[in-house]
């Protein structure tokens, strides 16, 4: 077998171990899934009519509040992952599960990788969840075959743009508590987006963050893909910025998993 054949299947193996912990010890795999879902509840049902009044032939044009902020929650959905992937490395190094595979005859990369894919896997099983309730609270996208695998391909991409970072925080942080906490913020950035309100109604300060930062040009594609709103230049701008936030995360974990093994 080849170098990368090794690699591949210690990685697969990895994978397994992952996934298996996950079924083992769901509890926050449910909590990923249920935030997610209560926001949905909580921006149509209690806050929809109020919000969707304030921007009815704006943004929303002439569909449901609903059809506006779905997409928004959708992309909230693929952010949730990076908590329970952070919390997940960081067990497995405080817990001294790292130094023991350093000791066995496998991959480097696959600790890392087994983690990055099983975390990519659970988070778009949370984004199927998370359109199952937008579609049954009313959500009607009309989207082709093609743009539902387009947007599909863009929320993977971010999924795996923000495993790398998880991955990275979780091997840095000092205790598991610490590695929940540091990427709470990728979760509640999408609000101060134009996930839940168009940036126009903000403050000038405040829009000029929400147009600007990485999530809103990812939240307005998927919105264009599935709704059919203009994307302009967004789909590029939304790749541009999984591109950099993977290659970002990737060799940030990459160093400090190499930083962690000469400690």
């Amino acid at each position: 077998m080849t170098t990368v054949s090794y690699a591949a299947r210690d990685s697969a193996t990895m994978l397994r171990r992952n996934l298996k912990h996950a079924l083992r010890y769901p509890s926050m795999t449910v909590s990923v899934v249920v935030m997610p879902v209560m926001m949905l509840l909580l921006f149509t049902c209690v806050y929809g009519r109020a919000l969707g009044a304030g921007i009815a032939g704006g943004a929303a044009g002439s569909g449901t509040y609903i059809d506006y902020v779905a997409p928004g929650i959708v992309l909230m959905a693929a952010t949730s992952g990076a908590v329970a992937t952070a919390v997940s490395v960081c067990v497995d190094k405080t817990e001294g599960i790292v130094n023991r595979f350093r000791t066995m005859a496998v991959s480097r990369a696959s600790f890392l990788t087994g983690h990055v894919v099983g975390s990519v896997l659970q988070t778009l099983a949370c984004v199927a969840v998370v359109i199952g309730v937008a579609l049954l609270l009313g959500f009607r996208p009309d989207a082709t075959v093609v743009e539902w695998l387009a947007a599909a391909g863009l929320l993977t991409a971010v999924a795996l743009a923000l495993a790398w970072i998880s991955a990275a925080i979780g091997l840095v942080a000092r205790t598991p508590e610490t590695a929940s906490n540091i990427p709470m913020p990728l979760t509640f950035l999408p609000f101060i987006g134009s996930a839940i309100v168009p940036p126009d109604s903000m403050p000038a300060g405040l829009r000029w963050f929400a147009e600007y930062q990485p999530f809103t040009p990812v939240i307005e594609t998927l919105r264009g893909l599935l709704t059919g709103t203009p994307i302009g230049d967004n789909g590029l701008i939304a790749l541009a910025w999984c591109t950099a936030l993977t290659l970002t995360g990737h060799f940030w974990a990459r160093r400090a998993f190499a930083v962690e093994g000469r400690g």
